[in-house]
């Protein structure tokens, strides 16, 4: 039995604009209508009954919503700062029972082939319990620079290879001078490993990083959410101790010094989806190597990918350029500077450009909100609460707001007194008033909000109770 313990982190700036900080590409619906975290969680789903993933603050409640409908049983520890992989899977060891096996494995990539992925996992448990940390290289389809590579060794007895050493993501030369060589394989980031043999090989060549994730353990906080799966538990590291912690990828920190690391490979397809060209190569092409998805349409154009989800997008005459159309930002680039998105995601959040880490449309635990307008003293949104879900009782300081429903029934709590608001009704929220929102029917309940004001950034909520546990 195995324990898929899946690392939710990433910001995935190389997929801008419709990758950001606030929902990162592990999130995005980018396979048909599956997200990536979607995936994996069904691809691992029949290697054990339960599951971990490790996440950030921000996402837990995307995580907590897609756990259920792959396990019945979970464990989401959210990390209260990012630290990198080797913390990352050191606060999930410590989590559980000294001999489980524990795959870890990215939530960011996309692997069709369920049955021959899971054959290979299990071909690496005799490895595992005997305790080595066992490793799962992808057999290369063609030199890459964007990957690490694993030389492999001497064969081991209980049918994999020890890893020779971990190699750096070349450059075209040596990755081309790599695959002429032979022996080699991509380093896809997953591994699986006894509890114990990792908490060790940490306790060996990163005792810091260990001693700040056993401090940072040992005070967490357990919880249940409402809304969440009922077998769902929010496990909270504590901040103060996880922030000494030094940030270093378990590559770095473990592997690269481990002599107890094997590898097996696995020769299914695979891509970590780390840029605009790989999202592109998920699509059949057209017989002039254009690939389109939503509304984009191509004349005369060549070697063109569009993701246009939202409206019609026309390529005319175009050659080799990647066009990824959102609501509030359009990236157009060359295929072949695919890799610099992250570069210009960084000048963006240098010029503090809020489309470098908020999308239009934001996901909130209760369900969402749409900022559809903005000018001076006023914004308006489009607002979507789940059927069941409340809005925290809050106030604010600086802003009124004006609520018209257009879909479903608003039960809304305004001072002392509560009522239902239905279709084309309205109220009015005065500055500083009490108040919250509920959606008590079966069907999603939609409104229009307009706030005027002084101030109306997100940080002017006082939450005085809250369902989610964000109370201030």
């Amino acid at each position: 039995m195995i324990t898929p313990v899946v690392l939710c982190g990433g910001s995935g700036t190389r997929l801008w604009p419709l990758s950001r900080k606030s929902f990162p590409k592990q999130f995005v619906p980018l396979v048909g209508d599956k997200s990536l975290l979607q995936l994996t969680l069904e691809r691992v789903s029949s290697l054990g009954p339960r599951v971990m993933a490790v996440a950030a603050e921000d996402h837990r409640f995307l995580v907590a919503e897609m756990l259920p409908r792959a396990f019945g049983n979970g464990t989401v520890i959210l990390e209260p700062v990012a630290r990198n992989t080797a913390a990352a899977m050191a606060l999930a060891a410590l989590r559980a029972k000294p001999d489980e096996l524990l795959l870890f494995c990215p939530a960011d990539h996309y692997i069709p082939g369920i049955d021959e992925f899971v054959a290979t996992i299990r071909a690496g448990i005799p490895a595992a319990q005997a305790g080595a940390i066992v490793t799962f290289g992808v057999m290369p389809t063609f030199p890459s620079t964007a990957y690490g590579y694993i030389a492999q060794g001497a064969e081991r007895g209980d049918g994999s290879r020890q890893v020779a050493r971990f190699i750096e993501k070349p450059d075209a030369a040596s990755a081309q001078q790599l695959l002429l060589q032979g022996g080699v394989l991509w380093n896809a980031g997953i591994f699986l490993t006894r509890a114990d043999a990792l908490l060790q090989a940490l306790r060996t060549h990163a005792p810091d990083i260990l001693a700040s994730c056993e401090a940072a353990d040992a005070a967490a906080r357990s919880e249940q959410v409402a809304n969440s799966a009922p077998e769902t538990e929010f496990v909270r590291p504590a901040r103060a101790a996880l922030e000494t912690c030094r940030s270093q990828s378990i590559d770095y920190a473990v592997m690269e010094k481990h002599r107890d690391v094997c590898v097996l490979p696995f020769n299914g397809q695979w891509s970590d989806v780390g840029s605009w060209n790989a999202v592109a190569d998920l699509a059949k092409p057209d017989a002039d190597g254009n690939r389109v998805h939503g509304q984009g349409i191509v004349q005369g154009a060549r070697g063109t990918f569009i993701h246009a989800p939202h409206r019609p997008v026309v390529a005319l005459g175009t050659r080799d350029l990647l066009i990824i159309d959102t609501p509030d930002a359009v990236l157009v680039a060359d295929r072949g500077c695919a890799e610099q998105v992250k570069d210009v995601v960084a000048a963006l959040e240098k010029a503090e450009a809020s489309q470098a880490v908020l999308h239009r449309k934001v996901v909130r635990p209760w369900g969402w909100y749409d900022s559809v307008d903005a000018g001076e003293r006023f914004q308006v949104k489009r607002i979507g609460v789940k059927p069941g879900a409340s809005l925290s009782l809050q106030k604010h300081h600086h802003r009124a707001e004006h609520w018209v429903v257009v879909k479903g029934t608003a039960q809304v709590t305004r001072g002392s007194e509560t009522f239902l608001l239905s279709e084309n009704q309205s109220t009015y929220i005065p500055i500083g008033e009490v108040h919250r929102l509920h959606n008590p029917g079966k069907m999603e309940l939609e409104m229009i909000e307009v706030q005027s004001g002084g101030y109306l950034g997100e940080d002017d909520i006082v939450r005085l109770e809250d369902t989610y546990g964000r109370a201030s």
